[in-house]
């Protein structure tokens, strides 16, 4: 019997961040960097979680400690900061939600692991943050 298989989607603030990876790496005349990570990301982030969605720890494990960051994770739709993980891949730390019922996962942000945070509140606009 074979394994269920996750769709794995790129939202908008993913691409966004991509984006922006992508102007500091060919600015900094790196662009090959760029290039390399997205094969990656082709080849082996999105395959790995299309087959294993929970290879990545769970956001909440880690909490911030900051009044602000909890503020803001306080402000997410209900049960929505459960179903965040974070997946280390190479330089780059992932952050991405699972939905079991759609069988989906949703590439939410991505960051260079040296970054400070996530920016939560861009994630759910909605959320009154």
């Amino acid at each position: 019997m074979a394994d269920r298989l996750f769709r794995v989607e790129l939202t908008a603030s993913f691409l966004a961040r991509l984006d922006v990876i992508e102007a500091f790496l060919v600015e900094a005349e790196a662009g090959f960097a760029f290039d390399r990570l997205l094969a990656e990301l082709r080849s082996t982030v999105v395959a790995n979680l299309a087959r294993f969605p929970r290879i990545g720890r769970r956001y909440i494990d880690n909490a911030p400690r900051s009044a602000e960051a909890l503020a803001l994770l306080a402000s997410l739709p209900a049960n929505s900061a459960d179903t965040l993980r974070e997946y280390l891949h190479a330089d780059y730390l992932l952050l991405y939600t699972i939905s079991d019922a759609d069988a989906v996962v949703q590439l939410l942000s991505i960051r260079h692991h040296r970054e400070l945070s996530f920016d939560l509140a861009r994630l759910w606009p909605n959320s009154g943050a």
